[in-house]
């Protein structure tokens, strides 16, 4: 499977701040760049920033991010989905996951995550490739968006829908847990038919439902 990476720049100057959104990052790069102490919404920042140099090790692995100097204050992340999830039970390699996206606090409502994700598509590079994303409330940060579940919830399909990924139906048990939750999908106008077949096979294990 070819892991097509087509590096992207863009400064952008928001508020005075001059920043820059870039990727897909190689990590000896990421390794000489410091995360922003506010980025811990999954882990420690010490151990994201360990774990976004060791998806950016992937070969699918790709990490988008946003930059002041040399701290990084957003970032979003792809990689093939945890083999103990079951959207990796088909063996898909052109199934790739939108895995985590976070912008610092004090770097929100500067449109960067919009950004983040819009250069990952740059160029076409994820034309050959199945992208999708899990959305659950309890990752959200409700409290200090000020947004109520199904605010926040349309605001992630905005983002998401910006670079064409829709809705789609799924009988997974943890996205049917809360009507917030959601499957988002971007199927790349190079991907076979047989790979979007094989996807609604895991998407529904109750086969009738599709």
């Amino acid at each position: 499977m070819e892991h097509v990476k087509s590096y992207v720049r863009y400064p952008i100057d928001r508020n005075g701040r001059s920043l820059i959104v870039e990727g897909p990052v190689p990590s000896e790069f990421l390794r000489t760049l410091s995360l922003h102490p506010k980025l811990d919404a999954f882990r420690k920042p010490k151990e994201q920033h360990q774990a976004l140099v060791e998806i950016s090790e992937l070969p699918e692995g790709r990490i988008i991010l946003a930059r002041e100097d040399d701290v990084i204050v957003g970032y979003v992340t792809f990689h093939y989905p945890d083999e103990m999830e079951r959207w990796s039970e088909g063996g898909m390699l052109d199934l790739v996951e939108l895995g985590a996206i976070e912008v610092a606090d004090d770097y929100r409502n500067f449109g960067l995550g919009k950004a983040l994700i819009s250069t990952a598509f740059e160029h076409g590079q994820l034309d050959n490739m199945i992208v999708f994303t899990t959305e659950y409330y309890w990752h959200w940060d409700l409290e200090s968006s000020g947004l109520n579940v199904w605010e926040y919830r349309e605001m992630m399909e905005r983002l998401m829908k910006s670079v064409g990924m829709v809705w789609f139906a799924t009988d997974d048990p943890e996205i049917c847990a809360h009507p917030a939750n959601c499957l988002m999908v971007r199927i790349g106008k190079d991907v076979p038919l047989s790979s979007v077949e094989q996807f609604d096979r895991v998407r529904f294990r109750q086969r009738f439902m599709y």
